[in-house]
């Protein structure tokens, strides 16, 4: 799959994915389920995975034998700059806690299965 496809593919994916956290923070807007910032925790991973996943795509085409450690590379580092994003954004705003620990593990479990989806299908059409 070309670059192309897929950033049209995961635009839509982010539009979706905010237009449901809009509404369910129009649906239930005092019952506290997203952190002041969300938007910057949202914007800050799906930023990494797409940068991830064109670090991971180029590393394939350019020699498919290293595909598979280009991808586990790419999902290290991904992990690497979102734990320091905990890091830095839970030193900044300490009072949060749970909804944040929500917020972000689940737009990070959401990215990083979309984008592992699409690298693993990348990886089966090598085989044929």
């Amino acid at each position: 799959m070309s670059i192309v496809r897929f950033s049209i593919l995961y635009t839509g994916f982010c539009i979706v994915l905010a237009g449901f956290i809009t509404i369910l923070q129009a649906v239930f807007p005092d019952a506290g389920l997203f952190v002041d910032k969300f938007w910057v925790i949202f914007c800050f991973l799906a930023g990494i995975t797409y940068i991830a996943y064109v670090t991971a795509d180029l590393g394939i085409k350019k020699d498919p034998e290293v595909g598979v450690i280009t991808i586990m590379a790419s999902i290290a580092v991904k992990m690497i700059f979102s734990m320091a994003f905990v890091l830095i954004y839970s030193q900044n705003r300490p009072q949060l806690g749970g909804i944040f620990l929500i917020n972000f593990f689940s737009l990070y479990l959401l990215f990083t299965c979309f984008e592992l989806y699409w690298l693993l299908r990348n990886l089966r059409h090598q085989n044929k």
